[in-house]
């Protein structure tokens, strides 16, 4: 079963409100074998209306609309859905009463405005709305489903879960789809393209791979779809696939569905060892990643935030004619942050960052982008990783995050064949 999203709401299009109901309704879909092959937002008029219900009815089962459904004149898709299925608008005593009763708990008087929105299609199956006041439409026209809903997300929602996920499971004509994602870091896309061509060419007709590029990231998503299949088999399949994948590209992937801190975390704790930051260009973004995580205390024991030369010699007590000589922004420097604030938060791991995140302070031999991330080892070692970030300040920061999680994930991990850039 095919699927396309309507949102509809001038608020969208100039960027006041994001359309989260997309990636909800896409994400949840999936789960039910329903394919969403499109999604439109259009303004609050009746002609754009028409004309995205047309479009989406000749490529698409299912037409999902949200938005448009409140109580002031500007809300026209109620009327719209009427006048194109030729209909009438009725009262609905069910969906009065509902509103009545929020009002009542309230305090507040029930206008006019909203005993009109008890008003529906004479030929829809009204979705009762148990966290608001509009009502919800189902209708079978030509062949095809028209679900309308209000564009408050939370109402959209209970309205999925309670009723409509219900009647599109039992049309029984839906696809088995699987999905799962790992996540590469460090590679570049064309790089990683390059090196798994050959798994990409020999996967199975119904198991297509596609490519999630984020900042130092790329994560690989295997789908597999099939009406024929079973859910355990689409699995198996996947697995498989990805199993030709990691046996090329080694230790630089990590489950797609967790998040990076969340596993440093995991070994950490299960190897009972502790870890610090000592940062510079990063500005505590590295701290903030492993604290974000609950539960990170039983772990990670501080940070030093050394952004100037003077306290770089204060607290890290890094050597001045060091500094003098070779610069804030090099691989000696970065090698004695690590190892001295290994020693004075007592971790067995520390990071270390020391860069330029611009967008000034660059030059020809240091540019902008240029990172170096220390990593201070239980066995005394010092890992140091020279890094030529792009993009913008924050983005370097955030790149810089990643590749230094990254680098205590490698550590506790057996080394890979593809490696990091």
């Amino acid at each position: 079963m095919l699927a396309e999203i309507i949102t509809i709401g001038d608020e969208i299009l100039i960027g006041q409100t994001v359309d989260t109901n997309s990636a909800w309704l896409g994400e949840h879909l999936n789960a039910y074998g329903v394919e969403v092959i499109q999604i439109s937002s259009i303004n609050d008029k009746k002609d754009s209306i028409i004309n995205a219900l047309k479009a989406a009815e000749s490529r698409a089962d299912v037409i999902l609309i949200t938005g448009g459904l409140g109580p002031t004149k500007d809300d026209i898709t109620k009327k719209v859905l009427a006048d194109y299925f030729g209909a009438k608008l009725v009262p609905n005593h069910e969906a009065l009463e509902n509103i009545k009763n929020i009002f009542h708990r309230r305090g507040r008087e029930v206008l006019q405005i909203n005993v009109d929105q008890a008003l529906v299609p004479d030929n829809c199956e009204v979705i009762l709305n148990t966290k608001g006041t509009a009502p919800g439409m189902y209708f079978e026209q030509k062949g095809k489903i028209y679900v309308s809903m209000p564009g408050v997300p939370y109402e959209m929602k209970a309205m999925m879960e309670e009723v409509v996920f219900a009647k599109l499971n039992a049309t029984g004509d839906n696809y088995t789809i699987e999905h799962h994602t790992i996540t590469v870091v460090g590679v570049p896309e064309s790089h990683l393209s390059l090196a798994i061509e050959s798994v990409e060419d020999n996967l199975p007709s119904h198991v297509k791979l596609a490519y999630l590029p984020h900042l130092n990231l790329v994560r690989l998503r295997l789908s597999a779809k099939s009406t024929t299949r079973s859910s355990s088999k689409l699995k198996k399949d996947i697995d498989t696939a990805f199993d030709a994948i990691k046996a090329v590209i080694g230790n630089v992937w990590f489950d797609g569905d967790r998040n990076l801190s969340e596993i440093i975390g995991d070994m950490l704790k299960a190897s009972k060892q502790s870890i610090g930051t000592i940062e510079s260009c990063s500005g505590g973004y590295v701290a903030h990643s492993i604290t974000a995580v609950s539960g990170s205390s039983a772990y990670y024991k501080g940070s030093l935030l050394t952004y100037a030369y003077e306290t770089k010699v204060a607290i890290a007590d890094i050597d001045q004619d060091l500094l003098n000589s070779v610069g804030a922004v090099s691989q000696e420097v970065c090698e004695m942050m690590a190892m001295n604030a290994k020693k004075k938060l007592d971790v067995d791991y520390c990071i270390a960052t020391t860069g330029i995140a611009g967008p000034g302070g660059g030059t020809n031999e240091k540019p902008v982008g240029l990172v170096f991330i220390g990593l201070a080892k239980p066995d005394g070692t010092v890992e140091v990783k020279r890094c030529e970030f792009h993009g913008t300040r924050l983005q370097i920061i955030e790149r810089t995050a990643y590749t230094a999680l990254d680098m205590v994930r490698r550590a506790q991990s057996p080394s890979s064949q593809l490696e990091s850039a």
